[in-house]
Formats: structure tokens, sequence, C-alpha cells
């Protein structure tokens, strides 16, 4: 059987911590299963500015040349908050993306029903929700210019939100596509009413959909779909959205499920497959074992599922995790009292493999 590279990126804060235990899962998989995994490790963000000066070094990049997916765990704190801003550690998971070419984000938002108290919303609003983001990950106003200067005597600074047809279309299809697999309803969140980037947007969608006249399409603005996350979450089947509204309302939807802690995401694109949580790097508990590690392993079964065509292993983690929280597990930001550490939430898991 073919081995299976996966680039292993731990990062910063709580990074190391979730991988850990994430790869303490992929060991019980490749024991059950008899697939082997070979596991290449490499530095981002702001440990690999400690190490190599910059936070996504060319010896990181180079060992993208030979794997099928890469798993990391988050960037960031405030120990690099005052450096030079062109090489902060979120620089180098913007540079780690562009380098992937993994221009489709999936972010699935689903309740668990041994969570619904977590959620801030009442349980009525919670009744068949399960929704995924699909946001566009290497274009629009993170990676268009920008530029902070002085004019007149004031201080100005300007970004640049730009997409062309070609960057929306593939990220549409794929959309559609997703739609397609699922309950055929799909959601355009854009700001058409005031950007001609989003009258594109609406206008590329719009010819796409004619190959897709199963799917239902509607379209909201971005300020409307926040509203209607809250209000009606399980009217959503498949959002599409641009780079910064995706990242805003996909932070929304974790607080819907009741953490941002469960959350996990797929960057595809043509080859190779970015997986992480959607939570940040948590330096202020880093270290203390109390992290949660469930939205981390369930990025590893989305790694299975996509990079590897490994459904029924996939399956296995994400049924291992729904018991563990059906079972009364938690950990600190699911309670307050009587919660679990990372590993030991981590060794529940595992059991249940």
């Amino acid at each position: 059987m073919e081995n299976k590279k996966i680039l292993v990126l731990k990062g910063d804060g709580v990074g190391p911590e979730i991988i850990d235990c994430a790869l303490e899962v992929l060991n019980v998989i490749s024991q059950k299963s008899g697939i082997i995994f070979n596991l290449i490790f490499g530095d981002i963000g702001g440990a690999a500015i400690d190490k190599h000066g910059g936070p996504f070094p060319k010896e990181t990049e180079r060992k993208l040349q030979d794997v099928s997916a890469v798993l990391l765990g988050a960037v960031g704190g405030p120990k690099w908050d005052n450096i030079d801003p062109a090489i902060r550690p979120e620089k180098g998971l913007l540079a780690l993306r562009k380098a992937l070419g993994v221009y489709a984000n999936l972010r699935p938002c689903q309740i668990y029903p041994g969570l619904i108290e977590n959620s801030p919303l009442k349980p009525e609003y919670l009744k068949n929700v399960d929704f995924v983001i699909v946001r566009e990950l290497v274009g629009g106003i993170y990676f268009g210019k920008r530029d902070t200067f002085v004019e007149n005597g004031l201080r100005t600074a300007f970004d640049e939100e730009r997409y062309d047809e070609e960057e929306i279309k593939r990220i549409a299809v794929y959309a559609f596509e997703t739609a397609m697999g699922r309950s055929k309803k799909l959601t355009l969140v854009d700001k058409a009413n005031v950007l001609d980037s989003s009258k594109l947007w609406r206008e590329v969608v719009g010819e796409i959909a004619l190959d897709y006249p199963q799917v239902e399409l509607e379209y909201l603005y971005v300020d409307n779909a926040a509203m209607q996350l809250i209000r009606q979450p399980s009217s959503f089947d498949v959002i599409l959205t641009n780079n910064i509204f995706g990242d805003i309302l996909s932070d929304e939807a974790s607080q819907i499920a009741g953490s941002i802690g469960l959350l996990p995401s797929a960057s595809l694109g043509a080859n190779i497959g970015l997986y992480e949580p959607i939570h940040g790097s948590a330096p202020d508990i880093a270290g203390q074992n109390i992290a949660n590690p469930l939205a981390t392993i369930l990025s590893l079964a989305m790694l299975l599922r996509y990079s590897f065509g490994l459904q029924k292993e996939a399956e296995q983690i994400e049924q291992a995790v729904t018991k563990v929280l059906a079972d009364g597990y938690r950990t600190k930001d699911l309670a307050q009292h009587e919660f679990l550490g990372t590993r030991e939430i981590t060794d529940e898991v595992i059991k249940r493999l």
C-alpha cells in the first residue's frame, strides 16, 4: 500500500498540543487500518520567525513538493505583535495558502445533540442545522494591493478588494458541486448593492447556475446573511462567499454550534489540501492542557476524506467525537466545571475508535 505523506505544521500557541492529539488519533487509525502515514514536520508562523527569521521559510515551502496534505495547528500570538508587519506570523498562513493554491475553504457547521445547551441560541432555533460555508481563500481584500501613507497631512490607508471572473468561476463550481451532494440549495452572500466586486460575483455565479438547474440559488447581502444565521440557521445548506465575508461568517457560525473549538476546516485546490481548526492560537491557554482538540481531530477526518479518499476512516473519527460529546464529556470551553483536559478528551475519542 502506498505511503500517504502529510506535512505537519504545529505552529504557535496551542497548535503543538492540539496537533499532537490529532496525531495520536491518526496513529490509532493507522494501526486499525494498516495504512501507513508518512509524517514530515515543518515550521510556520511565529515559531518559524524565531527559528528562520520569517513566517513561511523556504525549507517549509520545499517540503510541500513531496506531500499530499498539510495538517496545521495555528499561528500568531502577542510575542510577535510588534515586529515588522511584513513578517507577522499570519503572513505565513496567507503565503502557505497562496503557495498551495487552495482556493476553496470548506467550513461545516452542524449541531451536536449533546451540545445544544452550549449554543447561545434557543433550542428551537437549532433543529436541523447543518450547513457548510464555501469561502474563496486566495483572493480578495486579504491579497489585494494595500498601502499606508500621509496625504494632505492625514494618515491614510487602503486595502483593495479585487476578483477576476476565473477566480469566482472556480469557487462557484466547487460550491454548486458541493450543493449537489447535499440538499441542493446554494446561498451567495455578497454586498452587491454597494460593491462592484460583489456585482461581478452575482453575474458570474448566475451564469454558472445555468449548469446546475437542480440547485436552488438565492442571493443575500452579507448584513442580512449575518442576521439570518442567527434568526434561522437551519435555512442554509451551502453558503458561497468571498474571502473576508467568509472569514467573519464562519466565526459567527462557530458560536451557533456552541464553541469555536469544535469547527474544522478544509482548504482545497488543485492538488494538496490544507486542514486546520478554524480557531486561533489561543496563547493565553497554551501549555495548560485545557485547549479543545476536537476541531483539529475533526480536521484530520476531513484530511482523510478529501486528500486520501478514506471515507470509512473519516466517519470513524467523526462518530467517535460525536459519541464522546453525547456521553457528556466536555473541555473547558464547553463546561466550567467537571471538564476534561486536552489529552484526556483525546483519550476518550481514541477509546471509541
